[in-house]
C-alpha cells in the first residue's frame, strides 16, 4: 500500500518497493513497518519484488525515537511479512543497511548493493534483541564472521560483503537500481511455479536445525528485558552508533 512514507511502482510482472524517509535514514516507524508489510503482501500478485531505500541510506532500522510508549513487539513484523511472500525478493541496498534494515536485506532472496552500501548488526550497541532472521547470518557469512558482526557492532563495506558472499553484484550507485530491475525481470520471465518450487526446497534444505535456532532464538528475545528499557535511552544508543558507523566507514574499516 502506498504511502507517503512507502512508494511502490509496478514495472510489468516486477513490483518496486521503496522506503521513503529519508529524512530518517528510512528508519522504521510503526506507520512504515505497516505500509511495507501490506505492501509486501498486494504485491504477491507480482513475479519479483524489489526492496530499496530513498538515498542516502537504504534503512537505519527501527525508528526508536518514535518508538515512545509502544513496545517493540507490537510493531508490525516486517521479516514476517518477508518469510511470508510466495514472490521472491531482491534487496537493492544503496546505502547503509543496520540492524532492523540489515534485517529486511538478510530477509530477502539475495542482495544486490551499490558501492555506498554498508551493513552492520548493531543490536548488541543499542540494546534490542535482534529478530530471528539473523540466525541466517551464518549460513550466509560464515560462524566466525557472523559472530564478529554481531558481537561488535562493526560495519562492512560493500566490497567486503561482495568478497564475503553476502551481496551477489556490486554496481555503481546510479546503476544499482536498473541492473537490479532488470535481474527481477529474469525472474519474471520463468515460470513461477517452478520458482515456487524451488524456493521451497531451498527453505526446506535448511530443515530442523534451522527451526531449533529460531525456537532457542525466541525464548532468548523473550527474556531480553526490552520492555524494562526506555525507548529514549536506547534512542541515545543509537546516535552513539550512527557516530560510530560514521566514524569506522570514514576510515574505511572492514
Amino acid at each position: 500500500m502506498p504511502t507517503d512514507t512507502l512508494i511502490v511502482e509496478r514495472h510489468g510482472q516486477v513490483a518496486l518497493i521503496t522506503l521513503n524517509r529519508p529524512q530518517a535514514r528510512n528508519a522504521l516507524n510503526a506507520e512504515l513497518s505497516a505500509a511495507f508489510c501490506e505492501a509486501v503482501a498486494a504485491a504477491q500478485d507480482a513475479r519479483c519484488i524489489v526492496v530499496t531505500g530513498a538515498d542516502p541510506a537504504f534503512c537505519a532500522g527501527l525508528d526508536l525515537r518514535e518508538l515512545g510508549a509502544e513496545r517493540l513487539g507490537e510493531f508490525p513484523r516486517y521479516d514476517k511479512a518477508i518469510e511470508a511472500s510466495d514472490v521472491p525478493l531482491i534487496a537493492a541496498v544503496n546505502g547503509p543497511a543496520v540492524t532492523g534494515g540489515f534485517e529486511i536485506a538478510l530477509g530477502c532472496d539475495f542482495i544486490v548493493a551499490s558501492e555506498r552500501a554498508a551493513f552492520a548488526d548493531t543490536h548488541v550497541r543499542v540494546g534490542v534483541y535482534p529478530g530471528p532472521v539473523l540466525v541466517d547470518l551464518p549460513r550466509r557469512v560464515g560462524m566466525a564472521r557472523a559472530r564478529e558482526m554481531s558481537m561488535t557492532g562493526n560495519f562492512l563495506d560493500a566490497q567486503t560483503a561482495l568478497r564475503i558472499g553476502l551481496v551477489n553484484h556490486l554496481k555503481r550507485h546510479e546503476d544499482l537500481l536498473p541492473f537490479a530491475l532488470d535481474l527481477a525481470q529474469a525472474i519474471a520471465d520463468v515460470d513461477p511455479r517452478m520458482i515456487r518450487a524451488m524456493r521451497a526446497d531451498w527453505n526446506a534444505s535448511m530443515g530442523p536445525p534451522i527451526e531449533a535456532a529460531r525456537a532457542i532464538h525466541a525464548r532468548h528475545a523473550a527474556e531480553s528485558g526490552f520492555d524494562q528499557r526506555r525507548a529514549g535511552d536506547i534512542a541515545g544508543r543509537r546516535d552513539a552508533v550512527m557516530a560510530r558507523s560514521r566514524a569506522q566507514r570514514g576510515a574505511g574499516q572492514t
